[in-house]
Order: structure tokens, then C-alpha cells, then sequence
């Protein structure tokens, strides 16, 4: 889960530095530079998952998670002279033990659940070069970084004052660069005779990183019926598009759920119908096979108790826009972090208020991150509401407001007490509803005033 993140010369942020919750929202205005964080984790996912090794970052293509172009495109005021640069800390499931040999006899064992990891890349004669990376372990560093005045050459360190690299006899031969973003390069295992621990650490980030999942804004339009073979998706898709297949793979395979401690497990269909009522927008939900053996799925709901089943798409769209979002949250493995770009869109108020109670029922029950971009004040409202009734810890919510100020992104942290208030409320934070209230009273006055004579 991650608790931290830095980020440096990306897009519009020159600099941004985040302290992340269970609960992180960042709110603001159009353009400002909130989904680009999030952007950022999809393009670090990405890359871990690319085939070519030879790539430091994989910019991505028109089906990829995030399509941004190359460096130029994405390094702040498109500078090709500066360098990005970012590190993340994050806390593991479990506590990790290395063991440390820096000599033939002496070994030093260490645990620790905390993990941070940090990169820096830029342009060196037009092509992309990874200039540092390292991890950081119970306090101390162990990186990777050119030496002086070489293009290609790089040295690997460690600030622990008890250990020291133990070089292979015979074995002079340069270090490469780093491989990608989180891997050091393949020479170390060969030319040091004490490196295996670090294989550790890049195996923490790329469990990290598979734990991150993502819905964005524009969900897949609800179908008439659904074609499953029995795979078993990872998610639901970046536009929900596998969302009845996860349902289908959730029933196959005897997936239950509960809402938290002392309660029932419930199977998954089950639990997303519940909510699905509870939020007020149909009555009863269930998949059905339209013939045994035919694998083609339909989606049926009732309204009311009164009112007959019909398909999925001949109801509201909001059912179909929030189905995803509900299925992504029971459906991905406890730990997991999930990104949602504005989850509301096509919800009524009311639903968009229970929506922020879906989220903080997963981090309680399932233990799960939730990191939202949102324009919704009633998703903020509601957020605030349950911090004031103390059934979350203030703690736990981390809110921002992303503004711009010439050219340059802004994260303001929302400081949020133990009563649900913010205490620095931006101006004009969801526009200005005080000024609005008052242009109504004022026009009706003055058209009253005009009438009457």
C-alpha cells in the first residue's frame, strides 16, 4: 500500500510531493493536473509490464493503459534538458527479511515492512537513459549511479555502515545501466559476490506495482447479452468492459464477501445486488445464461418489486456506469490500490454520497487503497460526514485541491480535523455557491420589484 509519493518534472508537475491514506481524493479544477498523478502510477505499470527490457519507460500506444507520447511530451514545459524523477514508500503485507554477508563469515539479518524506491531519467544524445535508482531498506540505500564523467559506466553503492559490495575475483568489467525503472542491471549478480538480497527488493516493487488497478472515466456501454469462455480477468477493464466476466469468474470460482468485521460472508453477486439496492437503483440484479451451454450472458434487473425484469441496458445508464466501479472494489485481492478517474460521472447526488461509503466499507472489510480523481462535492460531503461521526479516522482521508498557477501544478493538502472539517477551504473551491445564492435572491428581488409596478 503505498503511503508516500514524489514526482518530479512530469507533465505539469514540477513538484509534487503526496502523502497517501487509505482514502487519497484529489479534487480541483479542469485541467489542473489531477489525473496526470495517476497517469503517472499507470505509466510505472506499464513499463514493469513491457516486454523490452531495452525500454526505460514505455510510453504506451493507443491501447495501452496510458498513450503520452515520449519524453518530450511529458517532461515539464517540455524541457528535453531536464531530468524526471520520482520515489515512492510504500508498506508491504509482510514484513521482508534479507540477509546481509559482507565478509566470509559475517552475516547481518534484517526485517522491515517499509520499502521505498526512487528513479531519475532524462535525454542523453536524444535517447532515454535511466541516470539513478536504488531502493532504501530499514534506513539504509543501496543504488545504482553513473560515474563521474562517464556516459555508461555506473557504480553500485550501499550507505550501511556494516556492509561493503564484495567484488568477484578476475571480474572487472563494467556496470550498465539500470534495466527500466526499478531493476538493476543483470551484471551485478556476476561481478558481486553479495548481491542476491536485491532481488528482494525488485520483487516487492513488482508485486507493488500488480497491485495497482485502474477504472477511468468513460465506462464500455451496457450490452443486450454478454459472451463469456471462462476467463478469469485480473479487473474489469480501463472502461469496465470486463465487468461481467469478473462477476461470472467470481460465481464460478465460490467468491464470497462481507462487510466487515462479525458479518456473514455473502457470495460476490450477491454483495454487489445488495449495494446496488442500498443505493437506490434497482431493486433486484442477477446474471443469467440465456441457454445452458450457450456461454451468451444477460444482465437482468428490477426497478421495483412491482416492476418487471428487463436487460441491463433498458434501464438508467447510471446502473451500468456504476457497476464497474462497485464489481472493481469487491473483485481485486485484499492490499490492492485501485485508481478511479471521477467515478460519478452519470450518478444522481445521492448515489454519488453512498459511492464514498462503498469505498470506505473496502478499506475496512478488505483492506484496500482507493485513489480517486473527482469533481464530486457529495463524494467529498460524504467523506467529511463520516470523519465527523468519528466512523473513520481523519487520518485515513488525505484530500487535495489541484490547482495551476502559471503553468506549474499545485497539490493542496485539505486539512481535514477529527470533526470532518476542512480547515483551509480553497476559494471557490466547487465555484462560488455563496456569490450564486445570492445573484438568486437578488434577481428574484428585483424582478419582483419590476412586476409590482
Amino acid at each position: 500500500m503505498l503511503n508516500q509519493m514524489t514526482i518530479r518534472n512530469f507533465k505539469a508537475w514540477h513538484n509534487a510531493e503526496i502523502e497517501l491514506g487509505k482514502i487519497t481524493g484529489f479534487f480541483g479544477t479542469n485541467s489542473a493536473g489531477k489525473s496526470s498523478l495517476l497517469q503517472f502510477l499507470l505509466l510505472l505499470k506499464q513499463t514493469k509490464n513491457a516486454t523490452d527490457r531495452g525500454l526505460v519507460l514505455d510510453f504506451g500506444g493507443p491501447d495501452d493503459l496510458v498513450n503520452l507520447g515520449g519524453f518530450t511530451d511529458v517532461v515539464h514545459k517540455h524541457d528535453s534538458n531536464s531530468r524526471m524523477s520520482w520515489n515512492f514508500t510504500w508498506k508491504m503485507p509482510e514484513k521482508m527479511g534479507i540477509d546481509l554477508r559482507s565478509g566470509y563469515s559475517e552475516r547481518l539479518s534484517i526485517k522491515n515492512d517499509s520499502l521505498e524506491t526512487w528513479c531519475e531519467v532524462g535525454l542523453n544524445h536524444n535517447k532515454l537513459r535511466n541516470y539513478k535508482m536504488g531502493y532504501k531498506f530499514d534506513g539504509r540505500k543501496y543504488w545504482v549511479e553513473p560515474k563521474e564523467g562517464s556516459n555508461t559506466d555506473f557504480n553500485l553503492n550501499s550507505d550501511h555502515p556494516n556492509f561493503h559490495f564484495i567484488r568477484s575475483q578476475g571480474r572487472v568489467w563494467p556496470i550498465r545501466s539500470p534495466i527500466k525503472t526499478h531493476l538493476f542491471p543483470d551484471e551485478i549478480r556476476y561481478l558481486y559476490q553479495n548481491t542476491g538480497f536485491m532481488s528482494e527488493f525488485e520483487k516487492a516493487y513488482e508485486e507493488l506495482i500488480d497491485s495497482i488497478y485502474y477504472l477511468g472515466p468513460l465506462r464500455a456501454h451496457p450490452k443486450r447479452q454478454y459472451q463469456w469462455a471462462g476467463s478469469s480477468p485480473q479487473d474489469v477493464g480501463q472502461r469496465g468492459e470486463r465487468t461481467i466476466d469478473a462477476i461470472l469468474a467470481a460465481r464460478r470460482d465460490g467468491e464470497k464477501r462481507n462487510f466487515g468485521y462479525r458479518t456473514r460472508n455473502i457470495p460476490f453477486e450477491e454483495m454487489i445486488a445488495r449495494h446496488l439496492k442500498k443505493l437506490g437503483l434497482i431493486q433486484e440484479f442477477y446474471v443469467k445464461e440465456i441457454a445452458d451451454g450457450s456461454n451468451l450472458y444477460r444482465v437482468i434487473v428490477k426497478k421495483s418489486k412491482t416492476s418487471p425484469p428487463v436487460s441491463l441496458t433498458d434501464v438508467g445508464f447510471g446502473v451500468s456506469q456504476l457497476l464497474p466501479a462497485l464489481v472493481l472494489l469487491y473483485y481485486v485481492p485484499k492490499g490492492a490500490t485501485i485508481l478511479m478517474e471521477q467515478p460519478e460521472i452519470h450518478l444522481h447526488p445521492a448515489v454519488q454520497s453512498g459511492l464514498a461509503d462503498v469505498m470506505l466499507d473496502v478499506i475496512k472489510s478488505r483492506n484496500v487503497q482507493v485513489i480517486v480523481e473527482s469533481h464530486s462535492e457529495h463524494l467529498l460531503r460524504r467523506l467529511q460526514l463520516r470523519v465527523a461521526k468519528n466512523e473513520v479516522s481523519s487520518g485515513d482521508v488525505k484530500l487535495f485541491f489541484v490547482s495551476e498557477n502559471r503553468g506549474k501544478a499545485i497539490a493542496s493538502d485539505l486539512s481535514l480535523n477529527q470533526w470532518g472539517e476542512i480547515e483551509n477551504w480553497p476559494d471557490k473551491f466547487f465555484g462560488d455557491e455563496m456569490g450564486e445564492l445570492a445573484a438568486i435572491v437578488k434577481a428574484s428581488l428585483n424582478r419582483k420589484r419590476e412586476e409590482s409596478k
